[in-house]
């Protein structure tokens, strides 16, 4: 019986569809508490996904999706920061 890999799905905290980890963006508050995209997926912390539209991104930060996520209260600036990372990144 042939061995069939199983593809990790993550849900993204703005549209809420479940979505192959790969396809998503993922958002990370690192152990000193900076919030930040994290392209590669790697970095060290508490992460959250995004697809990598800006849309999603707005939904999140109107619905405070990553402060529940985080635990912690995340400033305006860091919010401006991701929507021109993802503008830069693609759309």
């Amino acid at each position: 019986m042939a061995h069939v890999k199983k593809i990790p799905l993550r849900k993204c905290s703005g549209c809420g569809e479940m979505k192959p980890k790969k396809e998503l963006i993922r958002v990370v508050r690192s152990p000193e508490g900076e919030v930040s995209l994290d392209l590669n997926g790697r970095a060290a912390g508490r992460g959250a996904y995004l697809c990598p539209n800006i849309e999603c991104l707005r939904i999140a930060r109107k619905a405070r999706r990553f402060e529940r996520s985080f635990e912690c209260a995340i400033p305006e600036e860091i919010y401006d920061r991701m929507e021109q990372e993802l503008m830069a990144g693609g759309e």
